[in-house]
């Protein structure tokens, strides 16, 4: 194969997949079945079915049990703002953000203690088998799974003060940077770490999400004076929003 020239395969998808860009294959709309882009495009029944592989991988299609593959109806990607920490308000982040986006949101969390992995003690500065407390959130958009979050704190910071547990308490739903005040841990940094992969089973299911689909993990870690006080992964949809970062300019 020379430089530049396309598998057969790759050249199938991307002329269907030029077909639903630009609406020939509208959304809905059923694929054309393997023998058909066999005759069409004079391929072998394994190039057609790899061909339909990628347009799946890519999320542009979805197949039926009993039916047939079909082109999905696209998304247009909506923000989810990240605009970091400010002082009005004493909510969260993310309370705060999506208020100022006009968006109608929900939440849902549940908190249990647990010994840290090697890979969040790393993130904490702890040892492996630490106690952390691990919190999962569940965020909604008028009612549409939007976002999930898990955070984990170390109970050496928050064991046995009234912040221990993020939700509850008199300072529940707070946020980091005003529960750590209240037990006089001042934060003064926070750095967020944007990636993506395939998103695992259990979080697409939770969002709604299809196998194969690609999500964005933002893994955001609160400092004070150095020392982490809390790390999360914040994991978003990739074909329904975007993280869009507001950032003041000094």
């Amino acid at each position: 194969m020379s430089f530049g020239e396309q598998p057969a395969y790759l050249r199938v998808a991307s002329d269907l997949r030029e077909k639903i860009v630009n609406g020939a294959l509208p959304p809905h709309t059923r694929l054309p079945s393997q023998a058909r882009i066999r005759q069409v495009y004079g391929v072998s029944d394994t190039v057609a079915l790899e061909a339909r592989k990628v347009l799946m991988a890519e999320g542009l299609v979805e197949g039926r049990s009993g039916s047939g593959t079909y082109v999905r109806e696209r998304p247009v990607p909506r923000p989810i703002a990240r605009s970091g920490y400010r002082r009005e308000g004493g909510a969260d982040p993310f309370r705060q953000e999506q208020a100022a986006e006009g968006v109608r949101g929900t939440w849902e969390s549940s908190s249990a203690q647990e010994e840290a992995s090697a890979e969040i003690a790393g993130r904490l500065g702890i040892e492996p088998g630490d106690r952390v407390m691990r919190t999962r959130y569940l965020f909604r958009e008028a009612g549409e799974p939007m976002m999930l979050s898990t955070s984990w704190e170390p109970l050496a910071v928050t064991g046995r003060t009234p912040v221990m547990l993020p939700e509850e308490g008199p300072l529940g739903g707070c946020g980091v940077v005003e529960r750590m005040a209240a037990i006089d841990v001042v934060v003064d940094n926070v750095v967020e770490e944007v990636g993506a992969r395939p998103g695992l089973a259990e979080e697409l299911l939770a969002l709604g999400g299809v196998p194969g689909h690609v999500v964005m993990v933002v893994g955001r870690t609160y400092y004070a004076s150095g020392r982490a006080v809390e790390t999360a992964d914040v994991v978003v949809p990739a074909d329904r929003y975007r993280v869009t970062y507001h950032l003041p300019v000094r």
